[in-house]
């Protein structure tokens, strides 16, 4: 029964490994330790809103046997242009803001922090650096493939741990509120704002549904097959739904061990990465230290590695839609590999030249996330619903009604944040 049930699962675990990252070990743990429990039901809305818009990447796949580029293609190549070039604007800060959280989680679990002295930003980059030349490596020679083969394992992990982190806590009850606490107002503007960090990508930018399709369609030719749309829908629901509980069990860790004690979070990998394991010990004791540092690390790790390979992947089969005569014979192979050292060059020449700080890389890649949902979401909605879609694929007038008035609330969100900028 559970190799069965196992069996069903690939790409929405692969979705859940690129999505519990920075929205969740970062962002959610924020959100407890600074409002406590008042945005859990923020976690729950934007799930909700957002469903729609990545079910469709699977669905389509389920439908069409092609990955949902193909349906944007089908809207004009004004829509793969668009994609295209949203993705070529945001993938640097992105893949600069993965990459340094997971650079903050090796330093101080390695003990490196004295390596940095007066310029821990610049060792975060050099890390940063080391960790995209792995990644390169393992990318370059396909042995990627073992870490997907592991990413079950990972998140089972860091899953089982988080859990059981958040019931010791619960069942010693801290309430440790003698600093005071903060409540969540939506009358405040810095409130607001972190509001819109928290949720840009929450549970993840909603792109990822365009390489969960991407991954779908993999896995068929794999296998022969094209999954029915039940097993698609089910892979996908799995992944989905624990991305968002993980994210709740993150959220009460921040509240239970940093809300109202007067201690703030560090604004660098390094040091955040030490606060957040030691929520860990504190609720499991030091034997879960070692556990939860790989599961953490290796996390992150799956993460970074995931977004440098769907970013130059999705460019090329971008550019081979647009101009096949061109790039049809290039794609898998050296478009692939330019778009990939393009995309560490770029993320290597934001880390080394600007230094930012890992909490000012995360807010810029998160607000970007959160402005361009509404575009990504039109485009899946678009093409999810044409009229080339077999009918027992295509969703029906309730998830239609459920589209737009998630299409109406991010658009409305995104217009609001910028307003307040």
């Amino acid at each position: 029964m559970t190799s069965n049930f196992l069996s069903k699962l690939g790409p929405g675990l692969l979705y859940a490994g690129a999505a519990v990252g920075v929205s969740h070990l970062v962002q959610s743990t924020r959100a407890g330790g600074m409002y406590g429990f008042d945005l859990l039901i923020a976690i729950v809305i934007i799930h909700l809103i957002k469903y729609p818009f990545f079910e469709f990447g699977p669905r389509y796949t389920a439908a069409t046997g092609k990955n949902i580029l193909h349906g944007y293609q089908k809207l004009g190549s004004w829509a793969i242009w668009v994609y295209l070039l949203m993705t070529i604007a945001t993938m640097f800060i992105v893949q600069a803001a993965v990459t340094v959280v997971t650079a903050g989680l090796f330093t101080h679990i390695f003990g490196l922090e004295e390596l940095g002295g007066h310029a821990p930003q610049l060792v975060a980059a050099i890390i940063s650096s080391l960790i995209l030349i792995i990644c390169f490596t393992l990318l370059a020679s396909g042995h990627y493939i073992l870490l997907d083969r592991l990413i079950k394992i990972i998140i089972l992990v860091l899953s089982v741990t988080s859990i059981a982190a958040v019931i010791a806590l619960l069942l010693d009850n801290p309430g440790n509120y003698s600093k005071g606490v903060t409540h969540f107002e939506m009358m405040n503007v810095a409130h607001l704002l972190f509001l819109a960090t928290f949720l840009g990508w929450m549970p993840a930018p909603v792109e990822i549904s365009v390489w969960h399709s991407v991954w779908s369609e993999s896995k068929n030719e794999n296998e022969g097959k094209t999954a029915s749309l039940k097993d698609a829908l089910f892979d996908f629901r799995v992944g989905f739904i624990g991305t968002a509980f993980l994210a709740m069990c993150f959220l009460t860790l921040g509240a239970l061990v940093m809300y109202g004690s007067g201690v703030e979070f560090a604004p660098g990998g390094a040091a955040f990465a030490e606060q957040l394991l030691d929520m860990y010990k504190q609720a499991l004791g030091d034997w879960a230290y070692p556990i939860v540092a790989v599961a953490a690390l290796t996390t992150m790790f799956s993460t970074t590695l995931t977004l440098l390979d769907a970013f130059p992947r999705t460019i090329s089969m971008s550019l081979e839609l647009i101009s096949p005569q061109r790039f049809q014979h290039h794609t898998n192979n050296s478009t692939y590999m330019i778009w990939l050292l393009v995309t560490i060059a770029g993320t290597l020449s934001l880390l080394f030249f600007f230094m930012p700080s890992m909490s000012d890389m995360v807010k810029v890649a998160t607000v970007i996330a959160f402005i361009a949902a509404p575009v990504l979401a039109s485009l899946n909605t678009l093409a999810m619903f044409d009229k080339s879609i077999p009918v027992p694929y295509r969703p029906g007038k309730l998830m239609l009604i459920w589209c737009i008035v998630g299409l109406i609330t991010l658009s409305g969100c995104s217009v609001g944040y910028l307003w307040l900028m």
